[in-house]
């Protein structure tokens, strides 16, 4: 059965221009690291294979995978394609994919590593410009489109919905804005530098959007609902069994005392 992972790398094989797409999955992903030894606390070494073309961590999409390639017990750890990749750059180490096990096999050399990280590192730019105007978004590449519904599908329980709109600046200036409902203040700078990855991995050379967050309860709402285009966001919702409780108050999960 193909992964999403499997599915990128097939259409990145077969055209060049999705590569960003690819890399976009790698990092949102979780991945399955293999390690020297067991992880010690918050510390864990991965194990690292010297080849011809250099030095690399192994990782792997799925549980049974790394199984079938390690054929023994082995230590690993799960971990966001996003974390390993910061964690990982400027060591000069690669990373190995689902190696002889899945048709993403590839390495990807110490360089891509690092400049992945350096993507995902984009931090978005904050300003006062006040639009004068909204008006349906027109001119957007369908990938980012795609993209900014991929990553506002991942965000239940931090963003309600979301409105993409053209917007006219004093001046005359024209952009575009998305606007971000109901998401927590702490949420905010993440919210913002997960959209900013979305235009940097459509491939928009210099490109620019606009985020702004709104109050579901706020009149500016108005102007975004009537002309902009919605993203829906899925609802987060527990099973009865699995709410969550506030810290110290599962009898099975004790706090621990430090």
């Amino acid at each position: 059965m193909q992964t999403p992972l499997d599915q990128a790398h097939t259409l990145m094989e077969v055209d060049e221009t999705q590569s960003l797409r690819f890399y976009e999955r790698l990092a949102d992903a979780e991945l399955f690291l293999i390690l020297e030894e067991e992880a010690s606390g918050d510390r864990a070494r991965p194990l690292i294979f010297e080849t011809s073309d250099g030095a690399f961590a192994l990782i792997f999409d799925r549980e049974d995978r790394l199984a079938d390639f390690v054929d023994t017990p082995t230590p690993f750890v799960a971990m966001s394609g996003r974390r390993i990749a910061k964690t990982l750059a400027g060591e000069g180490i690669g990373l190995g994919l689902n190696l002889g096990v899945a048709t993403s096999s590839m390495l990807m050399p110490p360089a891509t590593v690092d400049w992945l990280s350096e993507v995902l590192g984009a931090k978005s730019m904050v300003t006062t410009a006040m639009p004068e105007e909204l008006h349906p978004p027109k001119g957007l590449p369908e990938t980012l489109i795609s993209a900014l519904d991929t990553k506002l599908a991942n965000m239940s329980g931090v963003v309600t919905a979301a409105y993409l709109v053209g917007v006219t600046y004093k001046g005359s200036q024209k952009g575009h804005m998305l606007a971000m409902i109901d998401v927590p203040s702490p949420a905010q700078e993440g919210v913002a530098e997960a959209i900013s990855e979305a235009l940097v991995f459509s491939g928009i050379e210099a490109g620019q959007l606009d985020v702004t967050f709104l109050d579901g309860n706020t009149a500016h709402i108005e102007g975004f609902i009537s002309v902009g285009l919605k993203f829906d966001v899925p609802d987060l919702v527990f099973p009865a069994a699995l709410k969550p409780l506030a810290p110290g108050m599962d009898p099975q999960k004790p706090p621990k005392l430090r």
